[in-house]
């Protein structure tokens, strides 16, 4: 898929400002500022190949590999319950694990595909093939995965496309594993990390290909313009209760209209950058391949970030640069 903002190097001169070029991130890739940002500004999203290399990719699957080796579901369930995620609209997360799930702001916690249990409640393959998502904190608690969120390249973008004092909010890494990878439904990310005025980003990052036949992302380009839905959030009530204000209207209307979407098929290291309104979505895998990605949102440090948004943690996100505290 080629960008207008993105061109290979021997397309020859662009507009100004002068291009930049990514000589380290993206060998042989010309990126302009000034077309990058129109491109967003029209699409309300943006593909950029190469900008991680396979070696970066593969520095964060062999880490998540680490830790799901380490990771014990039986004792974990035993103590949360069954911590199934859903992207359905009335579904989010199980019964059993909305206080696991509304705490995970800050922590690094596991959730599992809906299809991963059989009738007994025993999983039906290995745990490695069985999780949906680790998140929320990854960004800011795994050293590998702060390294590979706080990139020049995102903290560069950031800047590009107007983003004032850009926070870290949310490090997910994604499995879409073989044959039960769960659809996710059209949405917009501004829903669930609202902010006042809306500012939310989101960068995806290819770990491995994505394919249609493997659950690649899809984007209706251009929805962002009409802003956030009914202006519906993903509420929490309390500690245990989430919901959507106002609920989900009874028909989808053109959000279920395939016909509006086109896919974005990418290679690993390709990055997707998502406005907070763009409506996307994914197909379930029903492939014998996993689609892994990893996903940062990022939102504006001057924005108000209510304190009834389902994602909540203790401190505020920090940026690029956090703090190296004081020593002792």
């Amino acid at each position: 898929m080629e960008s207008m903002g993105v061109a290979p190097a021997e397309m020859g001169a662009v507009e100004a400002p002068q291009p930049v070029i990514w000589d380290e991130l993206a060998p042989g890739l010309v990126v302009n500022p000034t077309n990058l940002r129109k491109e967003f500004e029209e699409n309300g999203y943006l593909v950029l190949p190469r900008i991680y290399s396979p070696e970066e990719c593969e520095k964060l699957r062999v880490r998540m590999a680490e830790m799901l080796h380490e990771f014990d579901p039986q004792k974990e369930i035993e103590n949360h319950g069954k911590q199934v995620f859903s992207s359905s609209d009335n579904k989010q997360h199980a019964e059993d694990s909305r206080k696991y799930f509304l705490e995970s702001g800050d922590k690094i916690r596991f959730f599992f595909e809906e299809d991963a249990f059989d009738e007994h409640g025993n999983l039906k393959q290995s745990k490695e093939q069985s999780i949906n998502k680790v998140g929320h904190a990854l960004h800011d608690l795994e050293p590998v995965f702060s390294e590979f969120s706080r990139a020049p390249a995102l903290e560069k973008l950031s800047e590009w496309l107007g983003i004032e004092d850009p926070r870290l909010l949310q490090g997910m890494y994604i499995f879409k594993q073989p044959r039960i990878g769960g659809e996710v439904v059209p949405h917009q990310d501004a829903t669930f990390l609202y902010t006042d005025p809306i500012s939310c980003i989101g960068f995806w990052i290819a770990l491995e290909p994505a394919t249609k036949e493997n659950g690649c992302l899809w984007a209706w380009p251009g929805s962002h313009k009409d802003g956030l839905r009914d202006g519906r959030r993903f509420v929490r009530e309390g500690n245990t209760t989430t919901k959507f204000v106002p609920p989900p209207p009874a028909s989808p209307g053109a959000w279920a209209d395939a016909s509006n979407y086109v896919p974005l098929e990418v290679d690993v290291g390709t990055l997707i950058v998502i406005h907070g309104c763009v409506v996307h979505m994914s197909y379930a895998n029903t492939s014998e391949k996993s689609r892994q990605a990893y996903t940062l949102h990022v939102i504006e440090g001057k924005a108000k970030y209510p304190e009834d948004n389902w994602l909540q943690m203790a401190d505020p996100p920090v940026g690029f640069h956090p703090a190296t505290p004081a020593a002792q």
